[in-house]
């Protein structure tokens, strides 16, 4: 059996600081509203539960509660993006209770981001948001792996 860091010791929590991934310190990114949020929301999980890789990890989780996660998710990413909003949650320990995540999973999630990112945003507009989801996949596969693979 495979030991998670996070069963080793307790790195900060994802999102315990907000501001670690919000862009409270850089300009203004006018391509990233709330309504394209919410597009980037519903385009990234209408991928997300079509693909073969991360689609039936989601599923296990969230069959029967998608109408409750989207709303979430928005309020996620609108904190994150826009640093306003009333999200709350433990987004590192949720995700640390996941079982059968590999490397592969994160791959198809960073590309399925960027693709819906690019797709709403624009190239340039889509930068931030990338950047972003890819620190927030970092510190996830600290807590899953030890070390970032992707």
């Amino acid at each position: 059996m495979v030991q998670r860091l996070s069963d080793r010791c307790n790195p900060a929590p994802l999102c315990a600081r907000m501001g670690a991934f919000s862009r409270k310190h850089s300009m203004p990114n006018p391509a990233v509203t709330e309504s394209s949020i919410t597009q980037l929301v519903d385009t990234f999980y209408a991928r997300v539960r079509d693909d073969a890789v991360v689609g039936p990890v989601f599923e296990a989780k969230l069959a029967g509660h998608w109408h409750e996660h989207m709303p979430r998710m928005v309020a996620f990413w609108t904190k994150i993006l826009l640093g306003t909003g009333e999200f709350q949650g433990n987004v590192y320990g949720t995700h640390m209770a996941l079982s059968g995540i590999a490397t592969e999973h994160f791959v198809r999630w960073l590309t399925l981001f960027r693709l819906s990112a690019i797709e709403v945003f624009g190239t340039e507009g889509a930068a931030e948001p990338i950047q972003v989801a890819q620190r927030i996949a970092s510190s996830l596969q600290l807590g899953f792996f030890g070390d970032i693979r992707v």
